[in-house]
């Protein structure tokens, strides 16, 4: 039922919203890549996350002589809720802490990309309580691309 009740979630979101391709969700942001990854940032820490690392793809391309539009991944987490989680499939560290990636496509759209929580239960096989925490994760997408 508590899996219904998220497809239903999914599905009448008001964001614009790229079909989940292999479990990742992408949502369109109406802000730079800039100003999104801020505002997620500000939104991930307000819930009490913590952002472990933020790698900015275009800077390390630079410095390497290449060019790419921009992309930004965001490394974040609460090890509250994501340790159980490995500590029932160790192998969920593998997408463990959780990421979002905000990304720039060919046209100038921002989008933030995530893994889908119902992804991650299916592949690890984890328990519904187990993800439970991980519900909010769409919602604070969401309101960064808002």
């Amino acid at each position: 039922m508590k899996k219904i009740l998220f497809a239903l979630l999914l599905l009448t979101s008001n964001a614009t919203v790229l079909g989940a391709d292999n479990g990742v969700i992408s949502t369109a942001s109406r802000f730079s890549t800039g100003d999104t990854v801020a505002r997620l940032e500000a939104a991930l820490k307000a819930k009490g996350m913590t952002v472990f690392a933020k790698i900015d793809h275009a800077q390390q391309a630079r410095k390497a002589g290449l060019t790419m539009r921009p992309a930004q991944l965001l490394v974040f987490g609460n090890p509250v809720s994501g340790t159980p989680i490995m500590q029932a499939a160790p192998q969920a560290g593998i997408d463990l802490p959780l990421k979002a990636l905000v990304w720039e496509d060919a046209a100038g759209k921002v989008w933030v990309s995530y893994n889908d929580p119902a992804w991650l239960q299916e592949r690890f096989g984890l328990s519904d309580e187990l993800v439970k925490p991980l519900a909010g994760v769409r919602t604070l997408m969401e309101s960064a691309s808002r």
